[in-house]
C-alpha cells in the first residue's frame, strides 16, 4: 500500500520508500487529470464556480506528493531520490503544460473571463479569475500548434537542467574537505569552531580538524584563520564550484538555461526572459529594475569605496598586506570590527543559543501577534534532528503546525528557506490549516557546548521565521492565493522586517541570555550590535546589487552570443567590483538562486523588500516595536492575505503610504555617504 495514495493530514515520512514516489506521482497526475476532463467535459455554461474555483481546488493530492517529494529532496536527499527528481521533474513539467496548453479548459476560462464585469466577485476572487487567465495566456495558450510544442519542449528541458546545475552544487560542496593536521594551520579559530571540525574529523577517522564548504564551517574559517593561504585555498574551493570542467561543470547549463528562457519568452511575445518575468511583479519592468538598482549603486559606491580603502589600510598596518584580495576580506573585517566596537560573534554566541533564539522568535510572534508554540513529539519527520510544534492563536485556535529543521547534514542543500508541506485555503465551509517548514544550515552543538548561534544566524532564523509566520497566519479562501504566493519582490518583505527585532533591547531581553549562567545580554553589547549594524553597510549593499544586476545582465538580454560564461560574468561585475578577480572562481556556476530556485531576474527583489522593510519597520518604531495595533494592521493586511490583492494596495492599507527609499538610506547609513 503506497502511503502517498491514502488520504493524510501530517505527512507520513517513516512510511514512505523511494519506491513510493515515482507510482505516486503518476497516480496523483492522472487524478488530476481526471479533475480537470470534468471541468472541461462540464455541459453547463462556464461559471467562476464551476470552472476558475474547480481548477483552483483541483490537483489536492499531487499538491500534497511533490511538496513531501521536493522539499526531501532539498532536506534529505540522497542519490535514488536525485534520480527519481530527473525523472518525475520532466512528467510535471509536461502535465503543467497539458493544463495550460488544453484548448478546451482555455475556452472556458476565457469565457468567464470575458465576462468579469458582468461577475460579482469579491477582490480575491477577481484577482484568482485574471491571475488564472494570465497563467493561460502567459504560458502559451494563445500560440500555433508547432510553438506549443516547441514550449513543451523547452520547459521538460529546463526542468532537467534546474536539478542537475543544483545537484552539481550538492556534489561540489560535500565532496570538498580541507583536512588540516597542525595546530598553526588552526590558529585563530575560535574553540568552538576547532572543536566542530575537530569532531568531523573524528567522525571520518582522521586526526586533526576537517573544514568544509557548508557555512557554518567555512565563514569562521574565513573570518578567523590566521594562515593567509589556507585562507585562499578554501575561498577558491568556495568560489569555484561548478567551474572546474569536469563532469560537474555548470557552466553549460548555465548556458543552456539562460538561452532556452530567452527562446521561451520569444515564443511567447516578450523581448527577454526578464520582461516575461517582470509582468507580475511589482517592479513591472527590466527598466525598473535597472533604474532602482542603479539609483541604490550610486547612493552605495561612495560609502563602499571609503569602506574599502579603510580596509585595505587596516590590513596594511596590521599585517603588511599590499594587495588585499577576496580571501581577505571577512578575515580584516572582522579584526576592524572588533577595534572599532569591541564586538565579535566569539563574544555574543553564548547568549544565542539555538533553544534560546528559537524561544525568543516564538516570544515576539507571541508579542506581536498572540500566537503560541507548543513542541510536539507525536509527529512524523523525515529526520530525527527536525523538530514539530503546534501553532495556536490568542483564543487557542489551532492556526499552524511548524517544522524547524536547523543543521547541515550531507543530504541537506546549503542555505536557509522556508517551505510548506500543506497550504492553507477555505473549502466547504471548512478553513483547511497549514503545515510550514523551516530549514537552515547553523552551527551545530560540539561534545562540550550546545549549538550558539553567530548573530548573522540569528537574523537569518528571525528572516526565515518571518516567511514562516506568512504562510503559517495565511487566511485566503483559495491555495493558489494563500501565504506566500505573492509577487516575489513582495514576498521578502515579511522575512525582512523580523530581522530588525533582533537589533531591538526589547526583543533582545526576551531571549538573549548567558547559556551557562542565564544572565541577560549585557546592554552595553546590545548598544554595540546596534552601532555595528551599518558596519560596511555600503560594501554589502554594492555586493547585493552586484548579484542582482547579474542576474539582471543574464535575463534581461538575448544571450545566443555569449560562449565564456567567466568572461560575460566579469564584464556584469564591472560597476560593483571591489576586489580584484580571481580568475579561478565564478559565481554564476553556484548561484542556484536563479538557475535552481524562482530568483530569476528577481534577485533585485532582496533590496526592493529592504525599501518595504525600512519603511515598515520605521513605523513600528514610531509607535512602539510591540504596538498591537501596528501588529495587528501588518497581520490583517499583508501577513494573512496572501496574493489576493495587489501588493502595493495591501503595503498602503497597512501603511498609509507607499514605502519611501529614505528609511532604507537612513538605516543604512548611506545618507551620510553624500
Amino acid at each position: 500500500m503506497n502511503p502517498l495514495l491514502q488520504p493524510f493530514d501530517t505527512a507520513p515520512f517513516s512510511k514512505i520508500k523511494n519506491a513510493h514516489f515515482k507510482p505516486a506521482f503518476l497516480k496523483a497526475i492522472e487524478k488530476t487529470r481526471s479533475e480537470i476532463d470534468t471541468i472541461v467535459d462540464n455541459p453547463e455554461p462556464p461559471t467562476f464556480e464551476n470552472t476558475i474555483e474547480a481548477l483552483d481546488y483541483s490537483g489536492y493530492q499531487l499538491d500534497r506528493v511533490s511538496s513531501v517529494f521536493f522539499n526531501l529532496n532539498s532536506a534529505e536527499t540522497n542519490d535514488e531520490i536525485q534520480k527519481i527528481a530527473q525523472e518525475v521533474s520532466p512528467l510535471l513539467s509536461e502535465f503543467s503544460n497539458d493544463i495550460t496548453l488544453n484548448e478546451g479548459l482555455f475556452q472556458r476560462v476565457k469565457s468567464v473571463f470575458g465576462e468579469r464585469e458582468n461577475l460579482k466577485l469579491d477582490k480575491e476572487q477577481r484577482t484568482l479569475l485574471e491571475k488564472r487567465y494570465k497563467s493561460f495566456s502567459r504560458n502559451g495558450a494563445n500560440l500555433p500548434p508547432e510553438k506549443k510544442t516547441r514550449l513543451r519542449e523547452i520547459d521538460a528541458e529546463l526542468a532537467k537542467l534546474k536539478l542537475k546545475f543544483g545537484e552539481n552544487v550538492l556534489a561540489e560542496t560535500n565532496a570538498y574537505e580541507l583536512h588540516l593536521t597542525k595546530e598553526t594551520d588552526v590558529q585563530g579559530l575560535p574553540e568552538s569552531a576547532k572543536e566542530a571540525a575537530s569532531q568531523l574529523a573524528k567522525s571520518k577517522k582522521k586526526d586533526g580538524w576537517i573544514i568544509t564548504l557548508q557555512y557554518p564551517s567555512y565563514i569562521p574559517f574565513m573570518k578567523y584563520a590566521k594562515n593567509r593561504e589556507l585562507r585562499k585555498k578554501l575561498s577558491l574551493a568556495f568560489g569555484s564550484k561548478g567551474f572546474h570542467g569536469d563532469e560537474l561543470d555548470n557552466q553549460e547549463n548555465v548556458l543552456k538555461i539562460t538561452n532556452l528562457r530567452h527562446e521561451r519568452a520569444n515564443l511567447l511575445g516578450y523581448k527577454t526572459h526578464a520582461h516575461y518575468v517582470l509582468e507580475e511583479r511589482m517592479a513591472n519592468s527590466p527598466k525598473r529594475v535597472m533604474d532602482f538598482l542603479t539609483e541604490l549603486l550610486e547612493k552605495a559606491r561612495p560609502a563602499a569605496q571609503k569602506e574599502f580603502q579603510k580596509l585595505r589600510a587596516f590590513a596594511k598596518e596590521m599585517d603588511g598586506i599590499e594587495d588585499i584580495q577576496k580571501w581577505d576580506g571577512a578575515y580584516y573585517s572582522e579584526k576592524l570590527k572588533q577595534k572599532l566596537f569591541n564586538l565579535d560573534d566569539e563574544r555574543l554566541k553564548p547568549y544565542f543559543k539555538l533553544e534560546n533564539v528559537i524561544n525568543g522568535v516564538f516570544k515576539v510572534a507571541e508579542k506581536l501577534f498572540g500566537l503560541t508554540f507548543k513542541e510536539v513529539s507525536h509527529i512524523d519527520t523525515y529526520h530525527e534532528e527536525v523538530k514539530t510544534f503546534e501553532v495556536y492563536d490568542a483564543d487557542q485556535n489551532f492556526v499552524s503546525l511548524f517544522y524547524a529543521d536547523f543543521h547541515p547534514r550531507p543530504g541537506k542543500r546549503g542555505g536557509a528557506w522556508m517551505t510548506s508541506f500543506k497550504s492553507q485555503f477555505r473549502k466547504n465551509g471548512k478553513n483547511v490549516r497549514p503545515h510550514v517548514s523551516n530549514v537552515c544550515n547553523f552551527t551545530p552543538s560540539t561534545e562540550s557546548k550546545p549549538s550558539l548561534l553567530t548573530f548573522s544566524e540569528v537574523t537569518t532564523l528571525f528572516h526565515e521565521f518571518g516567511h514562516a509566520l506568512h504562510g503559517m497566519l495565511a487566511n485566503t479562501t483559495y491555495p493558489s492565493l494563500s501565504g506566500t504566493s505573492v509577487y516575489w519582490d513582495f514576498v521578502e518583505l515579511p522575512s525582512q522586517v523580523m530581522e530588525n527585532w533582533c537589533y531591538e533591547k526589547e526583543a533582545l531581553e526576551l531571549f538573549a541570555h548567558h547559556y551557562e549562567t542565564g544572565g541577560s545580554i549585557p546592554m552595553e553589547l546590545v548598544q554595540k550590535i546596534k552601532e555595528s549594524a551599518t558596519f560596511q553597510e555600503g560594501m554589502q549593499t554594492l555586493r547585493q546589487l552586484s548579484f542582482g544586476l547579474l542576474d539582471m545582465a543574464w535575463h534581461s538580454q538575448d544571450p545566443s552570443d555569449i560562449k565564456n560564461v567567466k568572461e560575460f560574468e566579469s564584464k556584469a561585475f564591472e560597476g560593483t567590483q571591489l576586489y580584484p578577480d580571481t580568475p579561478e572562481t565564478c559565481m554564476s556556476t553556484a548561484f542556484s538562486h536563479i538557475f535552481q530556485g524562482g530568483y530569476s531576474s528577481g534577485y533585485y527583489s532582496y533590496k526592493w523588500a529592504e525599501v518595504l522593510d525600512a519603511d515598515a519597520f520605521a513605523y513600528f518604531k514610531e509607535h512602539g516595536i510591540f504596538n498591537p495595533e501596528i501588529a495587528k494592521k501588518f497581520k490583517d493586511h499583508v501577513l494573512s492575505k496572501g496574493g489576493t490583492e495587489n501588493p502595493m494596495a495591501l503595503y498602503k492599507r497597512f501603511r498609509g503610504q507607499e514605502p519611501q527609499l529614505e528609511a532604507l538610506l537612513e538605516r543604512a547609513g548611506l545618507l551620510k555617504a553624500d
